[in-house]
């Protein structure tokens, strides 16, 4: 192979030793382009996926975030419970250290907020001067809303007490759980993508053989032969982690329509959000990380081998 210009200090050599390696690992990635290809495709499919669904779970957070969450607690209460006992309960409840604040809803303004809300005028107009809906007092915590929703249901008053934030509650346990998925998906993919790279660098290691042995004759070091497979690694973590999240944006471009119709059916503006510039420079360093550390093994391997003696 043509071997870089030899500066006369050793930290030029060194430097440009690198920059040779750099500019002709990219060469030899295109070099057999539909090997390249190949091993690229795969890389980034597997990269892909756990990047996919930590970005659906993160969308997915976000939106549990920006529906408007009520961590108010609806308390019900009995048919035959007065008007001014309904007043004094409000304000009992109030006192409390771990309530914020109750509105009371009549059962006036609960048929007039039917009407504006369900779509139920007709209905409500039919069934004439007749009231069925109860009392309801909105409480805000202040504290534990479970703790809060709990004692409500104690109240000798209460029909019915309804948790608004329990949903919450699950939604974050399903998300803690595909977190954990996310990080197992992530290492065994990972470890594929590594291996892959690995098994492409072995190839190149192989064909270069007898190259390698005549550099180790002239007395090459180790780190002076593997360099260069180190940059080829490198280059094909790269590409793939570009190529990955292409293949990201894409598939959210091709979801942005549907899901916009969706969400405006439900009143709501929530978009589909990618990755930040930091978190693509992330990915992109992980995945040059992830081939370089491939090429490491399997060059390392082959040196060990073919320098028994060296220690």
């Amino acid at each position: 192979m043509n071997e870089p210009r030899v500066h006369n200090s050793g930290l030029g050599t060194w430097f440009d030793h690198h920059a040779y390696s750099f500019v002709s690992g990219l060469g030899r990635v295109f070099r057999k382009p539909w090997a390249a290809l190949l091993t690229i495709g795969v890389m980034a499919v597997s990269l892909a996926l756990p990047l996919g669904l930590w970005l659906v779970l993160g969308n997915v957070a976000r939106l549990g975030g920006s529906v408007e969450q009520s961590r108010e607690v609806s308390v019900f209460l009995k048919q035959d419970v007065a008007p001014a006992r309904v007043q004094a309960l409000a304000d009992e409840l109030r006192s409390r250290s771990n309530i914020a604040a109750v509105n009371h809803v009549t059962p006036q303004q609960g048929l007039e907020l039917l009407r504006a809300r369900g779509g139920l005028g007709g209905i409500i107009d039919a069934a004439g001067d007749s009231n069925p809906l109860p009392h309801v007092l909105v409480v805000s915590p202040a504290s534990d809303e479970a703790r809060v929703a709990e004692s409500l249901r104690q109240l000798p008053e209460a029909e019915l007490v309804q948790h608004d934030a329990q949903w919450r509650q699950r939604l974050d346990t399903w998300l803690q759980f595909g977190s954990r998925v996310v990080w197992v998906l992530a290492a065994l993919l990972g470890l594929g993508a590594l291996l892959v790279v690995g098994n492409t660098v072995r190839l190149d290691i192989q064909s270069r053989r007898e190259e390698i042995g005549v550099l180790q004759l002239l007395g090459a070091t180790d780190g002076f032969i593997r360099r260069p497979f180190l940059y080829l690694g490198a280059w094909y973590g790269l590409v793939s982690g570009g190529l990955a999240l292409a293949v990201l944006a894409v598939v959210g471009i091709a979801l942005r329509m549907p899901l916009s119709q969706l969400v405006a059916s439900y009143g709501s503006s929530f978009a589909l959000h990618g990755f930040t510039p930091l978190q693509t420079l992330a990915v992109l360093g992980g995945a040059t990380l992830l081939g370089w550390l491939g090429a490491g093994v399997v060059a390392g391997h082959f040196l060990r081998q073919t320098r028994p003696t060296d220690t």
